[in-house]
């Protein structure tokens, strides 16, 4: 893993040993994603999963309270979003809990919890309909979280980035995969990593939703890893920046004709 990645994963350790034990909790009921990007499909959109990014270890969007990331996640729905990504990451990403907490309140959309999930008391933190799960940090306890995720009824995205970490997605029962683009060891981008993987994906698992992430800066790059498999991008930065309704509305009205 690259340092920075490094860093993040212990800062979410000493984060991790701070919460308490999980007691019971009843499942959460969600909202689901699959239903809501084929809505986007049947209205010729592109399902564009929008994401409340105040920061990344490189980039700071602007600082969002749990007030602005409601109104955020709003404009993003209005503007065509099938789905909200809220980073939840504090000391990197900036983002919170709360900001989650009144995302999903103020959408009708799923809402998914991006954050780094290394311990099972974190899916007991928060209410989401779907958590990402990063086979690259999970390693041999993917299944593991995945079983531990579904049984509080959350979705998940299971998220890879090279072959080898694919393969060991496919072995689970993971129905979700999102291609991240970002190589986590470099940190490089390629939108050619979401071409080689999707076509590998749809040959073993014909009904698996595919999301593309990372490295989606413009509609033809939205409609370049649709072509090549995927069922839907998920962006942030590109969003972000800028008129946010307008960024996402052009993701999703863009052509793939």
């Amino acid at each position: 893993m690259n340092r920075i990645i490094e860093d993040i994963i212990s800062a979410t350790e000493n984060r991790v040993n701070k919460l308490a034990d999980i007691g019971t909790a009843q499942a959460i009921s969600t909202r689901s994603l699959a239903r809501s990007i084929k809505y986007a499909k049947d209205s010729q959109y592109i399902p564009v999963i929008a994401e409340v990014k105040p920061a990344s270890p490189t980039t700071q969007n602007r600082e969002v309270t749990p007030a602005d990331a409601a109104q955020i996640a709003s404009t993003m729905e209005k503007a065509g979003a099938c789905a909200i990504s809220v980073l939840t990451e504090p000391d990197y990403f900036h983002g919170s809990l709360e900001n989650l907490e009144h995302v999903r309140q103020a959408v009708s959309i799923p809402v998914l919890r991006k954050d780094f999930i290394i311990d099972k008391r974190q899916l007991y933190e928060v209410e989401s309909d779907l958590i990402l799960l990063i086979a690259g940090i999970l390693g041999e306890r993917l299944p593991r979280f995945i079983a531990l995720a579904k049984d509080r009824g959350l979705q998940t995205l299971v998220e890879v980035h090279d072959h080898a970490e694919l393969v060991a997605a496919l072995d689970t029962d993971a129905d979700i995969i999102g291609i991240n683009n970002r190589n986590l060891k470099t940190m490089e981008i390629d939108l050619a990593t979401t071409e080689e993987l999707a076509s590998i994906i749809r040959e073993h698992s014909p009904d698996m939703i595919i999301i593309s992430e990372s490295g989606i800066l413009t509609p033809q790059d939205a409609v370049r890893v649709i072509r090549a498999g995927a069922d839907a991008v998920l962006v942030g930065t590109s969003i972000m920046k800028g008129d946010i309704y307008e960024n996402t509305k052009l993701l999703v009205e863009a052509s793939i004709i």
